[in-house]
């Protein structure tokens, strides 16, 4: 399984980009867009199965793309401290992925693994999955989503590390280009003891590895 830790890592917590300025263009502009390309394609915008097509394409980006208008600094922002000296592995996996390659716009589907050790404090895991779903709600490669779940953990939480694993079947692969179904990308991040520590990295790829609950 592929180590893709850098530590000098120039990923930002606080990204710019998809935030609504006076010149993003308009919901019309957008729906205008779609009708567009529906013509370009070959078919007609006018005809009634199309008919309304070009607002729901612009409502469902909202919801592919719900990332670009959200932080995911927030979602760690409230902290337990409470923990009884807890300073073993916390472990969330299986979180479902969906997102779109930014090269084709195709959707990325998969599952995503988050381990940590925490340093005097854990956060709700619901906030984790809510981390990945903010990065993961916009257009992306894998590599960089991998990494900049785990750099935003690694900065909010201050831990003493942090594990991060990806796997995901991307659409631009198996329904255009080389056409080849059930191929899988894995990629994934250590930093911390994760990184330097190979028994603390051996557990967390044994956890992930083991069958899920029923």
């Amino acid at each position: 399984m592929p180590d893709t830790s850098n530590k000098n890592s120039n990923i930002a917590v606080h990204p710019t980009v998809g935030k609504k300025t006076n010149n993003s263009p308009t919901r019309e502009e957008a729906e205008k867009a779609v009708r567009t390309l529906l013509e370009w394609a070959g078919d007609n915008p006018n005809r009634e199965g199309l008919r309304d097509t070009p607002k729901r394409v612009v409502q469902a980006y909202k919801e592919f793309f719900a990332g670009y208008g959200q932080d995911p600094v927030d979602y760690l922002q409230r902290t337990f401290e409470e923990v009884e000296g807890y300073d073993e592995l916390v472990l969330l996996r299986d979180i479902r992925l969906e997102s779109f390659c930014e090269h084709h716009l195709a959707p990325i589907i998969g599952k995503i693994h988050i381990g940590y050790l925490p340093n005097h404090r854990v956060v709700g895991i619901s906030k984790l999955a809510r981390v990945s779903e903010a990065y993961s709600k916009r257009l992306q490669i894998q590599e960089k989503l991998t990494a900049e779940i785990a750099k935003c953990i690694e900065d909010v939480l201050q831990p003493k590390g942090v594990a991060v694993v990806i796997e995901a079947e991307h659409q631009c692969m198996t329904t255009r280009g080389v056409h080849k179904p059930g191929v899988s990308m894995v990629t994934s991040r250590m930093l911390g003891a994760f990184r330097e520590n190979p028994d603390t990295r051996r557990e967390f790829l044994s956890l992930i590895s083991q069958p899920s609950l029923k």
